[in-house]
């Protein structure tokens, strides 16, 4: 098994994550969490930190690209 984890950041939408990652809270709380998880980008998600598709509602715009 690869130790290897993926982010993606989606154009319009979320980070992708992919692999075993341990996602923890500000007091170091984890959450649970599956292979692949979708993080929020547009701060609108009713389930913060993983996206919810709100960011389709509010049209949520950002295509960032790596240099």
């Amino acid at each position: 098994m690869s130790d290897n984890v993926k982010i993606t950041v989606n154009d319009n939408g979320p980070y992708r994550v992919k692999g075993d990652v341990e996602l923890v809270d500000a007091e170091g709380n984890a959450f649970e969490t599956k292979k692949m998880i979708s993080l929020c980008r547009c701060g609108h998600s009713s389930n913060k930190p993983f996206c919810d598709g709100s960011h389709r509602q509010i049209g949520f715009e950002s295509e960032p690209r790596a240099e």
